[in-house]
């Protein structure tokens, strides 16, 4: 898949993450069919080389780079300078971390402008708090959660039933404010892909529509986890011609009732599978 646009980086399946300070990584990153790519100023990079990450970062953007940056948090010192460096064409989404307000949000877009999708990142017990608020924002694209970052603030000691409702109020908010489904955190184990095939899968069962990665291996398996299979394809199609031959009544297919709901439900996976051969 093509690097993300301005447009398509808010409904990208997988959002691979770069320390900023490699970019001997930077070029790589973009082959590994990410659908996004995030070059990280904040947490991948240490304190002594955030200068040097920014830097990095600055000499690989071009204008036809479309990549997403993940600056620093707004109440550090290296934000300003970040700010500065996402105004550059072929920056085309900005993460904000530690998002906790509508103020943040409309912060960094005055600064920023139009041209860049703001990508809300959900990792303190504050921004989870506004986080209707946050996703009625005019300028953000989408809502993420920072799953680990939340586990400290809140000291929460597991992924899993723990974050069940967190979760679910990320795709209630993003639905409301008609945001495309959120993207879930990343899953830390990179060599164990069961794992994270388990946790996309419970991702997108959940109403999610992308998954934060760490490492190129995690790729495939999340864009598959979000990617409708041939089984749920090949149901969707009968659905709809089922439906088409009733006139839009309900209807009974497979010993199931097939009402609007279903069928509106099939259209939404045979957009999702064309949308990905696009």
């Amino acid at each position: 898949m093509k690097p993300a646009t301005a447009t398509d980086a808010s409904r990208a399946r997988s959002y691979l993450f770069v320390p900023g300070d490699r970019p001997d990584r930077f070029k790589k990153a973009f082959d590994t069919g990410a659908d996004a790519v995030i070059l990280d100023l904040e947490d991948a990079v240490s304190a002594g080389n955030k200068s040097a990450a920014r830097d990095a970062v600055d000499n690989f953007v071009t204008p036809d780079s479309h990549t997403i940056v993940r600056i620093n948090a707004l109440d550090t010192k290296w934000a300003a300078s970040d700010l500065e460096l996402c105004q550059r064409p072929g920056i085309v989404g900005l993460m904000l971390p530690k998002t906790e307000s509508v103020d943040d949000v409309a912060a960094v877009a005055a600064k920023i402008g139009d041209h860049v999708a703001i990508f809300a990142l959900i990792e303190t017990a504050q921004g989870m708090a506004n986080v209707h608020a946050v996703s009625q924002a005019a300028a953000t694209r989408r809502l993420m959660f920072g799953t680990i970052d939340f586990q400290l603030d809140l000291g929460i000691g597991g992924d899993d039933a723990e974050l069940l409702h967190f979760r679910s109020m990320l795709v209630l908010a993003s639905r409301c404010a008609s945001l495309p489904p959120p993207c879930d955190g990343v899953t830390a184990s990179i060599d164990d892909g069961t794992a994270v095939a388990k946790d996309a899968r419970r991702s997108q069962r959940l109403g999610f529509g992308a998954k934060l990665c760490i490492h190129p291996r995690q790729i495939p398996l999340v864009n598959r986890a979000f990617t409708p299979d041939a089984d749920a394809c090949n149901w969707a199609r009968r659905v709809l011609d089922a439906s088409a031959r009733a006139g839009g009544s309900a209807i009974a297919l497979d010993g199931k009732m097939v009402d609007r709901p279903v069928v509106e439900r099939a259209q939404r996976i045979i957009d999702a599978a064309s949308n990905q051969k696009s």
